[in-house]
């Protein structure tokens, strides 16, 4: 891609800082980078699959971990990681490869991919739908990658506690950044991703050119600037679980979130949080396979189970998720727990994405790197 990207100019303080935060960084990934045998596996008869944690783990265990292990006798070790890839390349530099399979975005999943860092995954070897369609048909028709095979669409939103606006109740990208109209705290990954999508929205730009907008410079310093407005009143959050707890205990008003975990937190503990859809990003996942893992067959194995028509639905009946078989989409009923019905809180449903922004993992891929490092050098300005 010819995309324009920002120069960056740094003082010798915001380098220095940058390295003590990239240090930091480095050192808590060695340390999570060993994986502990389940109890009563031997080495050759367990995988280690790397996802998000909380409610989202919870979900893909129920939907088709528990299946695996019956069906197969192959033991998982469930792994947890905030995304990235600084934990693979970690482990590719050490050559002490101790993930196997690893759920990931669509840009890392490609920029993993370019580096060498993940296997390829030939989609026509994945299970066809049951009526027999392949499952290179059955698959959605949405951004294509050869080292990782299709999983689930999510969505980054933002949500607010009823109870914080009794009156007036927020409903667009650009009430998040109104500190006059709904004072309160906020919270926000401490990440670029979906921050900056959020902010350009915010700011007036429509959903479509966002990416656009982004490929200039002045675009990225445009959307810096509105997330200037409401800096100081941000409180940053790193793992999926802290935005329900957030909003629950107070701490802030608003926060974005992935919409899976607003979702449960709202049918099974009760919490009254809404979602708003206005200029959601919406994202895909991908289940890769880790490259030099030495149990290669069976992390295959658990990719084509992983992505099979029932795993995918499976997803649906505990987490919001939407799955991207057209097989699986026909599955979606009811939340197995409460009975909600789930259709209408999927992030692609017709009602919730009048103004989506479609994530791009070819600017991301691009752009990764470059974004993290100007965003950690405007955290600490």
């Amino acid at each position: 891609m010819n995309t324009i990207k920002p120069s960056i100019c740094l003082s010798e303080t915001s380098k220095n800082a940058l390295r003590g935060i990239f240090r930091g960084a480095f050192l808590t990934t060695l340390a999570a980078l060993s994986a502990t045998i389940p109890a009563g596996a031997q080495d050759h008869d367990f995988i280690t699959v790397v996802s998000w944690g909380g409610s989202y783990a919870r979900a893909s265990v129920k939907a088709h971990h528990e299946r695996f292990e019956q069906e197969t006798g192959i033991q998982i070790k469930l792994d947890e990681y905030n995304g990235g890839l600084a934990q693979i390349r970690a482990q590719a530099e050490t050559g002490n490869v101790s993930w196997d399979v690893v759920d990931m975005q669509a840009g890392d999943t490609l920029l993993g991919c370019d580096e060498g860092l993940l296997e390829t995954v030939d989609e026509d070897t994945l299970p066809a739908a049951p009526d027999g369609t392949p499952a290179a048909a059955d698959f959605l028709d949405v951004y294509d990658v050869e080292c990782g095979a299709k999983s689930l669409v999510y969505s980054t939103v933002y949500a607010y506690h009823d109870d914080r606006f009794p009156e007036h109740k927020p409903t667009t990208m650009a009430d998040f950044f109104d500190l006059d109209k709904f004072p309160g705290r906020r919270g926000m990954r401490r990440a670029p991703n979906a921050n900056l999508e959020f902010a350009l929205v915010a700011d007036g730009v429509p959903a479509s050119q966002v990416y656009e907008v982004l490929s200039d410079a002045e675009g990225v310093a445009r959307a810096l600037r509105k997330l200037d407005s409401i800096k100081d009143q941000v409180v940053w959050w790193e793992a999926g679980a802290q935005p329900p707890q957030m909003l629950a205990d107070g701490e802030v008003v608003m926060s974005t979130a992935y919409n899976g975990r607003i979702f449960n937190a709202w049918a099974l503990e009760g919490q009254p949080l809404t979602i708003v859809w206005d200029g959601q990003v919406q994202a895909i996942t991908y289940q890769v396979i880790v490259a030099g893992t030495s149990k290669l067959e069976l992390a295959r194995q658990f990719v084509a189970f992983a992505t099979a028509t029932r795993s995918l639905a499976n997803i649906t009946r505990y987490i919001s998720y939407g799955p991207l078989r057209h097989s699986s989409i026909a599955l979606v009923d009811k939340h197995e727990e409460t009975g909600v019905a789930m259709g209408p809180h999927m992030p692609n449903a017709a009602q919730n994405i009048a103004n989506a922004v479609h994530e791009d993992p070819d600017w991301w891929a691009d752009n990764q790197d470059e974004m993290n490092e100007r965003f950690a050098a405007w955290l600490i300005k």
